[in-house]
């Protein structure tokens, strides 16, 4: 802990990827108080009563203990401070950079139990690491795997769901024990990691949630995931360009509009269907939609071009052949600012949150506060915003809000071995809800619409939810992709991984999102004609709205 900043639970649960503003409740008198006593530089008092406070938190039982270890040290009582901490370390608190940097444990560094704690916990790390992730499971790539180690990888996929997926309701007709058992001769029967691999993206796909799914190793980078320099999408039930990058492409004459009718001589439906559908992790129809006519639709290998018979706006079919270039290079040429500002006529601001990746959308926001809050309406674009951390697209709407506000609210499995062997049922843990203080510097009180559709994914559909309880404006465009929640990472043989989610949201009403998307007050969808006159439809619908106002 730091007299600068609140206790370390705050801190602790966010290291643990938890929703970081649930850290930040109270969680009872006797929390309150040992917070209290802490301010007040009352270390030995506040010690005593963050440990009275683990013993009725099981939940934040060991950043409560570290806090109790903190109080200790502080008021030089070294021998209960090492034994909180000790049980904190137990309890499951294993970041030993944190112990070291903390200011408030100064005090023990000179301690010789001191390294020897720091050892302890470094050996408890590795030890709980490598029986989740044990360096069995993690061969080496290969052209090909032996079959026990294909074998391996779809039990660990298997159990790792079985275990941990939260969403099997949402799949009622899947039995998941008969799927793996129809897989493992599809595994043995593969004659390469690369075919193997997709034998398991099929498998995971039957989840039916875009927070599960399966990557291939690295190394088969440029066998499955080198595609053109355009960017696809499905509009009014057609396979469009919708945005070419690099000389080549345009010299080649494929332009943004020209619809796409054939992949590799196939009708562009049927080969989605056939090679694309099949491998998606999607939540919902225009999930599935994105995903497929998307990135996936021309993705393959690097050395063999794609073969596309393309139709433009006069109707005028013509074969083109296009060249495939590494994923970095795709991203490169496609890669937007985490946010961009321009300023529309009528003075309205558009502000397009293009990922929540990490903080520079917040920070390029608050940057630009000033001049953004000049206008007399605000429209945010989160159209092709894929997501990252919730707290980013939440750090942007506290300057929306002149109180605090609600984000998601959470909940997951609760599983316990002797209670199933006891025939009772599994339970469910619920989370307390998000909760985001108001930005007191920066406040924007006008009118705001917010821009979506079936890109907007994850911690953007969690900034939809917050800003519809916070009932700042509407939200105009299509129904979000409909996907969100904590996934689990967990290697496979061979380099690759997977990963299955974990946690169920809601928004915090409690109506669910998930498998359904985040459905707009006014729906308006692109249209062809939009796209090759270079109009926006979605966008002059929501100046519509704010003029009204």
């Amino acid at each position: 802990m730091r007299t600068s900043r609140r206790p370390f639970a705050a801190a602790l649960l966010l290291a643990f990827c938890l929703p970081a503003v649930v850290a930040a409740q109270a969680t009872g008198s006797v929390r309150e108080q040992a917070d209290l006593a802490y301010r007040q530089r009352e270390f030995g008092k506040c010690a005593e009563l963050y440990l009275a406070a683990a013993r009725l938190d099981a939940d934040d039982r060991a950043a409560l203990l570290y806090n109790a270890g903190c109080g200790f040290a502080l008021a030089g009582r070294k021998d209960e401070s090492f034994a909180a901490l000790d049980q904190a370390s137990d309890a499951g608190l294993d970041q030993v950079d944190q112990y070291k940097a903390d200011s408030d444990l100064e005090s023990l560094h000179s301690d010789p139990r001191w390294p020897a704690m720091l050892d302890r916990i470094a050996a408890r790390v590795k030890a709980r690491r490598d029986f989740w992730t044990s360096p069995a499971m993690q061969t080496p790539f290969a052209r090909d795997l032996s079959e026990d180690e294909k074998v391996a990888g779809l039990s660990k996929l298997w159990s790792e769901a079985k275990f941990n997926f939260i969403y099997f309701d949402k799949v009622p007709g899947l039995d998941w024990d008969a799927l793996y058992m129809e897989t493992l001769p599809r595994v043995r029967a593969t004659t390469s990691t690369l075919e193997y691999y997709r034998v398991l993206q099929a498998f995971a796909a039957r989840l039916r949630d875009g927070h599960s799914g399966v990557w291939f190793p690295k190394e088969l980078s440029d066998e499955v995931l080198a595609r053109p320099l355009l960017k696809t999408a499905l509009i009014e039930g057609r396979a469009v360009v919708v945005a070419v990058a690099g000389q080549e492409i345009r010299d080649g004459g494929i332009g943004v509009g020209d619809e796409i009718v054939e992949v590799d001589g196939v009708p562009v439906s049927a080969y989605v269907e056939r090679h694309i559908a099949p491998f998606q992790p999607a939540s919902t129809p225009q999930d599935l939609e994105a995903r497929s006519y998307g990135s996936a639709l021309l993705a393959g290998p690097i050395s063999k071009p794609v073969a596309l018979t393309l139709r433009d706006a006069s109707g005028a079919t013509v074969r083109k052949t296009v060249a495939r270039r590494a994923s970095g290079e795709i991203w490169k040429a496609f890669e937007a600012e985490p946010m961009t500002f321009r300023m529309l006529p009528g003075n309205v601001a558009y502000v397009a949150l293009n990922t929540f990746t990490d903080n520079r959308a917040a920070e390029m926001f608050e940057a630009a506060f000033a001049e953004i809050s000049k206008a007399d309406a605000i429209v945010f674009d989160v159209r092709e915003n894929g997501g990252g951390n919730s707290d980013v697209g939440y750090r942007v709407l506290a300057c929306l809000s002149p109180v605090s506000f609600h984000g998601s609210r959470w909940s997951t499995r609760d599983y316990r071995p002797a209670f199933r062997a006891w025939g009772r049922p599994e339970g469910r843990f619920d989370g307390e809800m998000d909760t985001t203080a108001p930005n007191a510097a920066l406040q924007y009180s006008k009118p705001v619409v917010v821009l979506a559709g079936p890109r907007t994914y994850s911690a953007a559909e969690d900034f939809l939810v917050a800003f519809r309880g916070m009932k700042r404006g509407s939200i105009v465009g299509e129904p979000s992709g409909g996907s969100t929640g904590q996934p689990l990472a967990f290697s496979l043989p061979g380099g690759g991984g997977a990963r299955v989610c974990t946690k169920a949201d809601t928004g915090p009403d409690g109506v669910t999102f998930v498998g359904v998307g985040v459905k707009p007050d006014k729906i308006v969808r692109p249209t062809l004609q939009d796209l090759r006159t270079g109009r926006d439809g979605v966008l002059e619908a929501a100046l519509a709205l704010v003029h009204k106002k």
